[in-house]
């Protein structure tokens, strides 16, 4: 029977869960936890998206992610591969590690992103000596929004749920915050039903429209990426002064090699386009040189500033 097409939009906010294999533990130290927090800013910079939140269990992962009008199943795809080949690497294994393909639920209002990150923060309470201190867990974000700890790899974007409390204060925020993931952590465990009219406090919910029309969003930009590749290349070319075509089809000379690597970079991060995809536009390329080649755009945008202005201006251009 074939598997059921994953629900997706360009304007989506998503509750992502990943689980290991039943017989594994997902992490099995703290030091893997830290390396997939590194992944995750990787990732989280190389793809331009945004995360509200995360908790890090021993068998399972929960992701609060704005993918920021990049494809889920993409962003997903590359963390979790990069992280499967340093455990098995570790561990000397082979084979899956995690259990089946990422569950991810599209949230569609103020009111089910909060939740959620309740909901995500509440994960740790049945640690032991967690319950009713979930804050104080390690590998959670909860702490970050509470002050209590920094963001060691600047990977939390704290302003979207902030800004759903509506209160410039920290300290009252922090107070407000804390009270309402207690208090979805006490309804969950009477076994009620969340209904929106029991949130504990008056927030501005407003329903997301999620279409392939890209309306507008309440409260948040979205970065889309359905320029077309032919555009990209273009502007590219002209910004550099290649040859289109002769160009990103030569591999040797560095200048040219640093034109494809940044256009194959653009090309995955402006046109959503797979690694197969980008082969159609660089000519003579693997697809395993082409996830390389993305890399080394990524690494030139990092730390040339005449590549990030380019590619600025790239994204600033209306498809």
């Amino acid at each position: 029977m074939p598997r059921r097409a994953r629900k997706k939009d360009p304007a989506a906010i998503y509750h992502i869960i990943c689980r290991s294999n039943s017989e594994l533990l997902l992490f099995r130290s703290k030091q893997d936890k830290e390396y997939y927090l590194k992944l995750l800013k990787r990732y989280l910079g190389k793809y331009k998206c945004k995360l509200y939140g995360y908790c890090l269990m021993d068998n399972h992962v929960h992701l609060h992610l704005d993918a920021n009008g990049f494809d889920i199943s993409k962003f997903m795809h590359s963390l979790n591969n990069a992280y499967v080949w340093y455990y098995n690497t570790k561990y000397t294994r082979h084979g899956h590690l995690f259990q089946d393909r990422f569950v991810s639920r599209i949230l569609t209002t103020d009111v089910h992103n909060l939740v959620v990150s309740a909901y995500i923060h509440n994960n740790p309470h049945d640690i032991k000596g967690y319950y009713g201190k979930e804050e104080m867990y390690e590998y959670s974000s909860y702490g970050i929004y509470l002050g209590l700890k920094r963001d060691r790899y600047g990977i939390v974007d704290t302003s979207f749920i902030k800004g759903l409390f509506g209160l410039p204060d920290s300290t009252i925020f922090a107070e407000r915050y804390h009270n309402f993931v207690k208090s979805r952590r006490e309804i969950a465990e009477k076994g009620r039903i969340f209904d929106a009219d029991e949130t504990p406090y008056i927030f501005p919910v407003s329903t997301y429209t999620l279409s392939a029309e890209y309306e507008y969003i309440p409260g948040r930009t979205v970065m889309f990426r359905d320029k077309p590749a032919t555009s990209v290349i273009s502007f590219i070319s002209d910004k550099l002064n290649m040859n289109q075509l002769t160009s990103l089809q030569t591999k040797c000379r560095h200048k040219l090699t640093n034109y494809r690597a940044f256009t194959a970079y653009a090309l995955r991060v402006l046109c959503n386009l797979s690694y197969k995809e980008i082969c159609r536009y660089l000519f003579n390329i693997t697809v395993t040189s082409c996830s390389r080649l993305c890399k080394k755009g990524y690494d030139l945008i990092q730390n040339d500033s005449f590549h990030m202005q380019i590619f600025n201006e790239l994204v600033s251009i209306s498809a």
